[in-house]
């Protein structure tokens, strides 16, 4: 299967085009100056020409910050790109995998979310990616969407490796405790949207390392695996305040992906001792 990946020099894209081909398919990774995600025109040329078996589409506007400030391109990032795509493969009868996030909730549940379950974004950020779903939806019948949470890989910058370098520098680092989710290690996650597109099992999917803990937790667990004594202080979302509100709760249910029949990703702390050794390396 030849498969055009989006966003290969992400964290993602980077972990899926690498599980493509050591399952034995054609990965066709692309970056921002292949084609413009934003211009229909663009996006169309370059995809019929490749013509692909499926899409995998990793590209995002991910800054949950500065999208709050930068409304026009994150829509035209997360949204506009996402109809572009869904509509040229529409045209060339390819399948196509949209990743989307936690950020479509607005973290006021109690218990994990379903795919079924109503979204209301707090933020521009789960507003364009929400868009970006209601695209594919209404422009593509072969599609899946990944809705997944607090992702991190060895291609580029996330939370473990910002938690690592503070606690080398200072030694004591602030994380907040009072938000709960799932992290995501991208090579299992890279994983199952391959297994997902050798499937016709379309719909909507969450999928995230298993188990819930804090960022709290999390950075207490980083300092653990990485054998560095680095005092970790519980803060609240108040006392860490940032231009976007995060949902405090964004535990995600598999439920779907396991009736689909497909295995739910490793426990979150087996994911993240794989992640340190790969760094290692």
């Amino acid at each position: 299967m030849l498969v055009l990946v989006t966003g290969v020099n992400g964290q993602l894209g980077y972990d899926v085009v690498k599980e493509l081909e050591e399952k034995g398919h054609q990965a066709q990774g692309t970056i921002r100056s292949d084609f413009d995600l934003t211009n229909e025109a663009e996006v169309r040329s370059y995809v019929q020409k490749v013509k692909p078996d499926a899409i995998i589409h990793c590209a995002a506007y991910t800054n949950v910050d500065q999208a709050e400030t930068d409304r026009d391109n994150a829509y035209k990032v997360n949204a506009l790109g996402t109809k572009f795509l869904a509509q040229t493969a529409n045209e060339i009868q390819a399948k196509m995998v949209y990743v989307s996030t936690d950020y479509v909730f607005n973290g006021s549940a109690t218990e994990p979310y379903e795919v079924y379950h109503p979204t209301k974004p707090l933020g521009v950020y789960g507003e364009t990616k929400l868009a970006g779903e209601e695209f594919l939806i209404s422009n593509l019948d072969a599609h899946y969407i990944v809705r997944t949470a607090w992702v991190y890989g060895s291609n580029g910058n996330n939370f473990v490796k910002t938690m690592l370098r503070l606690g080398e520098e200072r030694g004591e680092v602030g994380v907040v405790h009072d938000q709960i989710g799932s992290p995501t290690y991208t090579v299992d996650l890279a994983s199952f949207l391959v297994e997902l597109i050798e499937s016709d099992k379309f719909g909507i999917y969450h999928a995230s390392n298993s188990g819930i803990c804090s960022w709290y937790e999390f950075a207490v667990e980083i300092f653990k695996q990485s054998g560095l004594a680095v005092k970790v202080n519980p803060l609240t979302s108040d006392q860490f305040p940032r231009p976007a509100t995060r949902p405090k709760y964004s535990v995600l249910s598999k439920n779907k992906l396991i009736e689909e029949g497909f295995t739910p990703l490793r426990n979150w702390k087996e994911a993240l001792t794989a992640y340190l050794t790969e760094m290692k390396k």
